[in-house]
């Protein structure tokens, strides 16, 4: 067991968070829940955690947290370090083994950390070595760098891909070709925006070599007029990339080929300078959102057969992108934030066709504390839960898991709520000109495996909560 760590059977960890929250203040909040438990918890050394990807590494799963900034002590170096990558061993996610902390950039919140994570087996990279196992991940705002984690316990840094920045964001990883999408600072090569995404083939993970710069037209250099909201993050499928930008206001969703986009226009002398021409060669389709609403997640959900459309014509399957619109205020202090379901099987004219919303009402969310609303959605393509069910980090609300075989009615099926505990921060709102703060649960952003494990992220610093279906839901999902 690990130095400084507790590892407690499902039940005594379930009656410990509620009991902590029962015992505490009255601002902390038991665990709640509906067709989804909770299996088991890490503290991730109480780091206010971002984005958790999932790997199977030989026998073992792993999970890879990325951080925001701050710092905290860390019990297996017994020194305080700036929030980084937490490495967990979740193979057996009812007693989770925390292996290492990878340190990350100095600064609180956003401004430090190292946030963003992805990775690739040596194996399944073009040229990568068999039996490596590499770790791609943001420094704060200030690079982006390749770790090799083949032995987990004991990362080592193989390169830094690019630096000199100072805004990174949301990354994307081709494992099958080693092509990286890597959300970066615009404005040190003339863009205007601080997010713009440089594409780099990773194939062989030591060697990066840089493909091209890639953004909307009025982002380029040497552009004028209002420049679109910049990018969040790129997720690739198949022959498309489907790029979210705005976060949580004045978003777009674009549809690109993804051949166009990495051999550029063969009409132009070069065929990635950044012109207007060369930006629209690869798009293949566009959806510009109101002002209130924004692009966090791009989600595709390709193929769908919707059962009701059976006895049609036509039209009876689906391409479907769940786009998510990021809850940015604390205590609902902006428009209702919301999930998108686009229909994109006519490429050129995305259109939505329904929302998804958790009801403010019943769970008191608007004075519960922290934001209330949607962050993202999962990323993972596993065939145990592709086309049937996506699940939704909604802040204060906790995962909600919602039912999109029927994309033009979709239906929460389950959700799960972690209780505060001991280490849940407090988010505040300005009342009368002084803070009022509220501890608060911030499921940040959540990510599924194989196994059918559901990996919830906490901002506030309440660690890891990995739940399980149960019930109807389960059984809906064809789990055993």
């Amino acid at each position: 067991m690990s130095p400084g760590r507790r590892v407690l059977p499902t039940a005594g960890l379930a009656l410990l968070l509620v009991a902590m929250a029962a015992m505490g203040s009255e601002a902390q909040h038991a665990a709640s829940g509906h067709d989804m438990r909770l299996v088991g918890h890490d503290d991730l050394q109480s780091r206010s955690a971002y984005q958790p990807v999932i790997h199977k590494q030989g026998a073992r799963w792993i999970a890879y947290i990325g951080h925001h900034g701050g710092q905290r002590p860390n019990p297996l170096t017994g020194k305080v370090e700036w929030n980084g990558t937490s490495v967990v061993d979740v193979t057996d996610p009812r007693a989770p083994q925390y292996l290492a902390h990878i340190h990350g950039a100095p600064g609180e919140a956003e401004a430090g950390g190292a946030s963003m994570v992805r990775v690739c087996d040596g194996a399944e990279l073009p040229r990568g070595t068999p039996g490596k196992t590499y770790l791609l991940r943001t420094l704060g705002n200030l690079s982006h760098e390749v770790w090799d984690v083949s032995n987990p316990r004991e990362p080592a840094l193989l390169t830094t891909v690019l630096t000199g920045l100072a805004s990174t964001h949301k990354n994307w990883w081709e494992c099958a070709t080693g092509i990286a999408y890597l959300v970066s600072d615009g404005r040190p090569f003339g863009w205007r925006t601080n997010r713009m995404t440089k594409i780099y083939d990773l194939a062989d993970p030591g060697r990066p070599r840089f493909i091209r710069d890639f953004g909307l037209p009025g982002q380029e250099p040497g552009s004028s007029g209002q420049a679109p909201e910049g990018v969040h993050g790129p997720i690739a499928l198949r022959n498309r990339v489907y790029l979210a930008y705005g976060t949580g206001a004045d978003g777009i969703l674009q549809i690109v080929d993804r051949d166009k986009l990495l051999t550029g226009n063969p009409r132009a002398s070069d065929p990635f300078a950044p012109t207007v021409e060369n930006l629209l060669y690869p798009q293949v389709g566009r959806l510009d959102m109101p002002p209130d609403w924004g692009g966090h997640t791009s989600f595709p959900v390709l193929g769908i057969r919707v059962p009701e459309f059976a006895p049609n014509a036509r039209g009876g399957q689906r391409d479907i992108v769940v786009l998510v619109s990021e809850s940015l205020r604390n205590e609902c202090q902006e428009a209702r934030q919301l999930t998108f379901l686009v229909d994109v099987t006519t490429e050129s004219k995305p259109f939505p066709v329904a929302t998804y919303q958790v009801a403010a009402g019943p769970g008191d969310f608007c004075g519960r504390g922290g934001r209330f609303g949607p962050h993202s959605s999962n990323e993972s393509f596993t065939p145990v839960y592709y086309g049937k069910l996506v699940f939704i980090a909604y802040f204060n609300a906790g995962v909600r898991a919602v039912d999109i075989r029927d994309p033009f009615n979709p239906r929460e099926v389950g959700f799960y709520i972690p209780a505060t505990t001991a280490t849940t921060a407090t988010r505040c709102v300005k009342v009368g000109g002084a803070d009022r703060c509220r501890v608060a649960i911030q499921t940040n952003n959540v990510e599924v495996d194989d196994r059918g494990f559901i990996y919830l992220a906490d901002r506030a610093d309440t660690g890891l909560a990995i739940v399980e279906l149960t019930g109807a839901a389960r059984a809906n999902a064809g789990l055993p």
